[in-house]
């Protein structure tokens, strides 16, 4: 039912207010509604946030976002965790409308109409007044209202009494409202901010401190080996390093190198094929130790400021421990056998998927005790394998009934699905999704896309950037060599507060099994893969410097810290991207080649206003990849070249509190 001053259309709202909008403590974000009444009487909005106690703070006033839209907003911030509210307020603004009207009246000159203006404003003033406290202005209001009764003034001047700034700015905070009408509440969740914020680092630990020898025997590294590598991930800025399954490997129908059928007697298969006689999910593989090995593990992240999370892949292979237990766990087939995981064409004979009707209540307090297991041994980030491929219905379960008693854990869909799916995942509790990013790379896929994510998905899903995954090496990397890698890692780190890369990207790996395929030859999925990071540093191969450089700016730097902040400006050249975003005194502004084998050229044109500065302004810019400072105004000339500077971008800092005159020069 419509209220007496409709407020309508509330923003942000998933599922229409049926589920909570996403966000993290400190993490502002705009609520907007439409706003309108009857008439030509002044109105006014404000927005109202419960904290999760049901207290309310101090409201925001709402300001209308475009003249003659009814469309108003206002930017909030939650600064605790739980689930808030937010209501919208809409009101009528008698003193709002008294102004406009007096304005016209009084330079008129009616005596008896000027005088009967002036004395309704003097009423109001000191109804007005009646809500104001002592100590916040309300002498100034009564004293408008003794001025607009003073007939010894002029008309004009009794007016003027009454819209000095300073009665403007009492009024302002304290507005004297009437027909107050609220929305209903919608909820809002907020998180801890590695929810929204963080660097991610993909690691193999069996692959970690591995000799591979031909004619012998290899030799699997451990998750003490592993934890070596923990300090030269920690120096490049992650603050998360992500394990793939570190359970035991089947050996029925094992996977041999680049996904080979058939399987030699030294290859070590697939993780994501789990359980064996040694165990299933609640188990450690034997050739990576044991749980006390794991959790050494986790204290040396943790020493080193990064946080663990573990691949959780709902899945079996046909020597798990559950094949026997759970038999109503799996589909069989019309001979009895049971179903084997297919995507076709591709077959994953090694792997059984669940099924979930016949025992749903089972696989769900069998998930949340797997799940307590492995958070009991540190782990607070879940990177969830295809969740797509499992009930929605059952995430919304699992995800609440983990986070009703441990609100911090995060969990990441690695759902690279359609987007109905996506959206979903993320609104029954996903914290963080993967996303298309790896496949948009012209200026126009990744102005829409993240566009899209920033604005529109953002209430319901975070994406999180990787630019490479042990399945998906892109044609872009294959072919751009490291100019490629250097831009998307650029994109990703900027675009999205949080983003990820696989072992092995800053070294620029860009061989794929062959020509056409998103495959890694020689997958790490597959076999053991050691490398020789001390050799490739003594080198200087690859772009651990930048990596690095990235990482540390986006600690510095508060506003890449923010997903809703995007803003894209424009520049001639569609091989140049150029977007910034802004929070409080931090502003970053990213002009990106997107061509890795040429170099271009082009005059970037910059929406001042977004940048919080005046259309006529020049200020100071620090290039953060290079140490370089520029002058850039409204209008710049770029040129970028690839394989020359330290990546084919500018990452510049802002400094927009001293503006310097004169034409601006790139």
């Amino acid at each position: 039912m419509i209220g007496r001053i409709p407020v309508l259309d509330l923003g942000p709202a998933v599922d229409c207010g049926r589920r909570p909008v996403k966000a993290v403590v400190g993490e502002p974000f705009e609520v907007s509604a439409t706003v309108f009444r009857e008439g030509h009487e002044a109105l006014g909005a404000n927005v109202v946030l419960r904290d999760p106690a049901g207290r309310c703070g101090p409201w925001t006033p709402m300001r209308e976002l475009a003249p003659g839209t009814d469309r108003w907003g206002a930017e909030v911030v939650c600064t605790g965790r739980g689930r808030w509210t937010y209501a919208v307020e809409a009101w009528s603004d008698p003193v709002a409308t008294w102004r406009h009207d007096a304005g016209i009246k009084i330079p008129l000159g009616d005596a008896a109409e000027c005088e009967l203006v002036l004395e309704e404003g003097a009423l109001l003033h000191e109804r007005a007044a009646a809500e104001v406290p002592k100590r916040a202005g309300r002498e100034s209001v009564l004293a408008a209202a003794d001025a607009l009764r003073d007939a010894s003034r002029p008309y004009e001047r009794r007016l003027a009494a009454a819209l000095t700034e300073e009665v403007r700015a009492v009024l302002g905070r304290y507005p004297l409202r009437e027909l107050v009408t609220a929305s209903r509440p919608m909820p809002v969740l907020v998180e801890r901010e590695r929810a929204l914020y963080g660097a991610w680092y993909e690691l193999f630990p069996r692959s970690e401190g591995a000799v591979v020898a031909e004619g012998r025997p290899p030799v699997s590294g451990t998750l003490r080996t592993a934890a070596e590598r923990l300090p030269a991930v920690a120096a490049m800025g992650f603050d998360v390093v992500y394990l793939p399954p570190v359970h035991p490997i089947g050996h029925s129908y094992r996977k041999g190198p680049n996904n080979a059928l058939a399987a030699g007697p030294y290859d070590v298969g697939c993780p994501w094929a789990i359980g064996s006689a040694a165990g299933g999910h609640d188990a450690i593989h034997p050739d990576l130790g044991t749980f006390e090995d794991f959790d050494h593990f986790v204290a040396r992240a943790r020493e080193l400021r990064m946080e663990v999370a573990l691949d959780f892949a709902l899945q079996c292979s046909p020597d798990h421990p559950w094949v026997e237990k759970y038999p109503q766990w799996f589909r069989h087939r019309a001979d009895g056998s049971i179903a084997y995981a297919e995507n076709p064409p591709k077959k994953y004979q090694d792997i059984y998927p669940l099924s979930f009707d016949a025992d749903f209540t089972g696989i769900v307090r069998e998930t949340l005790r797997l799940l307590r297991l492995w958070m009991g041994h540190g782990v607070r980030i879940f990177r969830v394998d295809n969740p797509h491929t499992k009930p929605v219905a059952f995430w919304e379960k699992v995800i609440a009934e983990i986070n009703r008693t441990d609100p911090d854990v995060v969990f990441l869909a690695e759902a690279f699905t359609r987007p109905a799916m996506m959206r979903t995942l993320g609104a029954v509790g996903f914290q963080q999704s993967y996303t298309y990013f790896t496949w948009r790379n012209s200026k126009q896929e990744l102005t829409d896309y993240l566009t899209e994510l920033s604005r529109e998905s953002a209430a319901c899903m975070r994406p999180n950037l990787f630019v490479n995954t042990p399945d998906i090496l892109h044609a872009f990397l294959q072919h751009g060599g490291r100019p490629a890698f250097e831009v998307r890692a650029v994109l990703a780190a900027t675009l999205s507060p949080s983003w990820g890369m696989y072992a092995g990207y800053e070294l620029c790996e860009n061989t794929p099994v062959r020509e056409g395929s998103e495959e890694y030859l020689d997958s790490e999925k597959y076999q053991l893969r050691p490398r020789d990071w001390a050799a490739a540093e003594r080198a200087g191969r690859g772009i651990a410097p930048l990596v690095t450089a990235l990482n540390r700016l986006r600690r510095r730097q508060p506003a890449l810290r923010q997903l809703r902040n995007l803003r894209f400006h424009h520049a001639d050249n569609d091989a140049v991207i150029v977007y910034s975003k802004r929070s409080g005194g931090s502003c970053v502004l990213t002009v990106a080649n997107l061509d890795p084998h040429h170099t271009q050229e082009a005059t970037v044109s910059l929406d001042m206003p977004e940048l919080g500065l005046e259309w006529h302004e020049s200020v100071p810019v620090r290039d953060e990849l290079t140490g370089e400072t520029y002058h850039w105004g409204r209008d710049n000339y770029v040129r970028l070249e690839p394989g020359r500077s330290l990546a084919p971008a500018h990452v510049f800092s802002l400094r927009p509190s001293s503006p310097i005159g004169g034409s601006p020069t790139p």
